[in-house]
């Protein structure tokens, strides 16, 4: 790459266009500097002999703990200043032992296990610049290896081979058979779709052989079914799998393409099949992690990934990983592919202060980083105030961003398009990377109907996530029902503590064809001893509440929080990567960090796109056997409640009632409207309102439908009031009488995504994958902003 011929910057989309807004800075300046207490009352004495600014002693400095926080007891006291000080003195000899057994390692391996041919192919394999160029590389590495014979046997002690061949088999033999029967049936006769056509004790009919194969795939696609997910499947390898699993994701993708063409099934059994599917296989999430400026590495994996077409439709950052996550969801694929470039180093300009400015202002304030000054640079990677709803529109991927109060013991947030819908991005951004010491707790900000700015969440100041929630997975199940997780991980302090003994997903051991241990099982055996003995006095020092806190921050998360996900990406950092830490790359430095980012990714692509072909059928399943006139599909949803608020605050006379939806929807049967357009019908019944109030006929409710009416047509006419009903309580956010809808809002965006109405919960994710109507029973759950989720 850094051979490449140089690239004209004025390429990039809008390079030079300024998204700074001025009144939003100057409001986010406002807040920052807005006194934490309620202003005192002025009194100029308490009395003709006391007056209010009284000399006084200096009160002694009040402990950084409160007396409820510190124990008490003569023994506590005497013992945890020499406990601290012994348990600190032997963490810090276990990690010189560590450090020492980690080169070790590294030496075994490179004087005996990396020798002649093997040792030339590998820097073959590790130059490459492009996924083709890869593969060529990584298959010549497994040929000249022998791991090509592991991938044709079936058996293997971490996944069920006996089951997935089984299943595998029948549902091949299903599909053919289906596809000969529909292949028989060209001439336009439909009879083999009728059941009843298919005689007892005859051969299966279509219809019966459908049921089956949907039947199969309800039992196999759930999340690691079988152990097909785990990663030493893919660790074997340097590119591939067992033959046998990489046939089974390609005939399982196979039979969900035959079901959605097929009409065999109605729209509705359709869509409660890929419903359940979406429940139980759940969606893939790819995790920014912190890091400094070790963060511009995620560039790298952000676009093996683009280039690859790989990339989740869930997005978290945290640290400088949420500046590259809000780079990455508020642009479009078109726009990415031109600006993941080592160009766009011009535009990383967050750390411009020289050193003599900088420590003036880490004198004066305690930070060595400007607030106002990051907001202003931040703008244009957000496409200036854009916030979380917005993006999501614009893109259809869902940014989640990590950040933690200034108070050490209220909880973590995971701010994204349902906690936090109006919340702008680059404030979440600065404030996810407010690391005490280097940059101060920061306000959130919130956008107003009018445009403007106010403080998000009553003011309350944020700091950087990754000090407790560095990978939110437990969050990003709750929210977006998130099973797989893609990690990309650069923090410099567990990055040096990554080790798999028996290798990791396309980096196999390379002696004893992939069987043996690295650096030999005494070398595996020592490096996993002395980590674990690491964590356990870490955690033996948090638990007896022995440690300080330093700048009032618990620091022992730092350590011993979940770092990796189903798949983790561990750029390889270098030496001079930890002096230009707090520093902006440069145009090669940075050319370097993407080309690293790229190669450690390209190695997890084939277990990334066997997950994602499955998940993104599935929601193309969803997607499909919507109707048309669905609200939860329809473009108009949003606008409708935009002009429904609008009529009310406008038109509705004051003091008067707002009609219920119920009401709204009978006003429309009652004036004969059979269909439902959300932007046609919505001027119809505002208006309808302006002219005449609301009016409520007995013979147009139905719980008054009069009997003339025929018995079939009175029905359906009732089913479809309900069904409205429960669609509109969400499209319009209102707490109606009628029950809440099972399923979630969803607009078209450009090129062809699915999007999120706000109301409700997500579609990646979601709240409908927790319930339905098929089941019966719904929750709402009313997150912060007045949106509902339905769970």
């Amino acid at each position: 790459m850094a051979g490449s011929p140089p690239i004209d910057h004025s390429k990039i989309p809008d390079f030079d266009k300024d998204f700074v807004n001025d009144d939003d800075i100057a409001a986010f300046e406002k807040a920052i500097n807005a006194p934490d207490t309620v202003e005192e009352e002025f009194i100029t004495a308490l009395n003709d002999w006391r007056p209010v600014k009284q000399k006084v002693k200096r009160k002694k400095r009040k402990p950084r703990r409160g007396k409820d926080e510190t124990r008490e007891g003569i023994v506590y006291l005497i013992l945890k200043w020499p406990l601290l000080v012994g348990i600190g003195v032997w963490v810090l000899t276990l990690s010189i032992i560590y450090l020492l057994t980690r080169f070790y390692i590294a030496q075994y391996e490179y004087w005996i296990a990396w020798r002649g041919k093997r040792q030339r192919l590998r820097k073959q394999l590790r130059a490459a610049t492009s996924y083709p160029e890869w593969i060529s590389s990584a298959k010549t590495l497994d040929s000249y290896l022998g791991l090509d014979l592991w991938k044709e046997s079936d058996a293997f002690a971490y996944y069920d081979y006996g089951t997935i061949r089984r299943i595998l088999r029948d549902m091949k033999d299903l599909r053919q058979s289906i596809e000969g029967d529909l292949q028989d049936h060209d001439s336009g006769t439909t009879e083999a779709h009728n059941p009843s056509n298919v005689p007892d004790g005859s051969a299966k009919g279509p219809l019966a052989k459908i049921e089956e194969l949907r039947r199969l795939l309800e039992a196999c696609i759930k999340s690691n079914f079988g152990g097909i997910e785990s990663s030493r499947l893919y660790s074997q390898t340097y590119y591939g799998t067992k033959i046998l699993l990489q046939e089974f994701y390609d005939e399982v993708e196979n039979c969900l393409k035959l079901i959605l063409d097929t009409d065999i099934l109605s729209v509705e059994e359709k869509r409660v099949l890929f419903k359940h599917l979406h429940q139980n296989f759940g969606q893939t999430a790819l995790c920014l992690s912190g890091g400094a400026t070790f963060a511009y590495y995620h560039l790298g994996v952000v676009k093996a990934l683009l280039d690859a077409d790989l990339l989740p439709k869930v997005v978290t950052g945290t640290s400088g990983g949420a500046l590259v996550a809000a780079l990455l969801c508020t642009r479009t694929n078109t726009e990415l592919k031109q600006i993941l470039v080592p160009e766009l180093a011009h535009k990383i300009t967050a750390c411009h202060d020289d050193t003599w400015t900088w420590m003036q202002r880490w004198w004066k304030t305690g930070a060595r980083f400007d607030s106002v000054d990051w907001a202003r640079r931040c703008c244009w990677f957000t496409r200036g105030s854009m916030t979380f709803k917005e993006a999501y529109r614009r893109t259809g991927r869902v940014l989640n961003i990590s950040c933690i109060p200034s108070d050490p013991h209220s909880p973590s947030l995971l701010l994204n398009h349902i906690t936090a819908p109006d919340c702008v991005i680059w404030s979440a951004t600065i404030a996810s990377a407010a690391v005490p010491g280097i940059l101060n707790p920061v306000v959130l900000m919130m956008k107003t109907n009018s445009g403007g700015l106010i403080p998000f969440s009553f003011g309350n100041k944020w700091k950087d996530g990754s000090l407790r929630t560095d990978i939110p997975l437990r969050a990003l199940n709750l929210h977006y029902n998130v099973n797989f997780s893609i990690v990309s991980q650069v923090n410099p302090h567990i990055n040096i503590f990554f080790f798999s003994s028996r290798g990791t997903v396309g980096r196999p051991v390379t002696h004893r064809r992939g069987k043996g241990w690295r650096g030999g099982f005494l070398g595996s055996a020592l490096e996993q001893y002395l980590k674990l003995d690491l964590a356990k006095w870490l955690k033996v020092l948090r638990h007896l509440e022995l440690l300080p806190r330093p700048l009032s921050q618990d620091w022992s998360s730092l350590w011993l929080q979940k770092f990796d996900g189903n798949i983790t990406i561990w750029p390889k950092s270098v030496l001079s990567d930890f002096y230009y830490i707090l520093s902006d790359p440069t145009i090669d430095r940075l050319a370097g960090m993407i080309q690293v980012g790229q190669s450690e990714t390209f190695p997890k692509l084939l277990f990334i796109s066997n997950r994602l072909k499955i998940e993104r059928l599935v929601q193309k399943g969803r997607k499909d056997t919507r109707g048309k006139g669905d609200p939860r599909s329809d473009g108009e949803a949003e606008k409708t409640r935009l002009e429904y608020d609008m009529w009310r605050r406008d038109r509705l006379p004051s003091g008067s009632r707002s009609p219920s939806i119920q009401e709204v929807y009978e006003e429309v049967y009652a004036n004969g409207e059979q269909g439902y357009s959300s932007g046609r019908k919505s001027s119809s019944w505002f208006g309808s309102w302006s002219k005449r109030g609301w009016q409520h006929s007995p013979a147009t409710s139905p719980n008054n439908v009069s009997g003339e009416a025929t018995g079939g047509r009175e029905g359906r006419r009732n089913s479809r009031l309900k069904e409205l009903s429960r669609q509109g309580s969400v499209i319009f956010g209102f707490e109606d009488s009628g029950d809440s809808t099972d399923e979630s809002g969803f607009e078209e965006v450009q090129g062809g995504e699915e999007r999120y109405i706000e109301s409700t919960g997500s579609e990646l994710g979601e709240s409908e994958g927790f319930s339905g109507a098929d089941d019966g029973h719904e929750q709402t759950q009313f997150v912060e902003g007045g949106r509902r989720a339905v769970l």
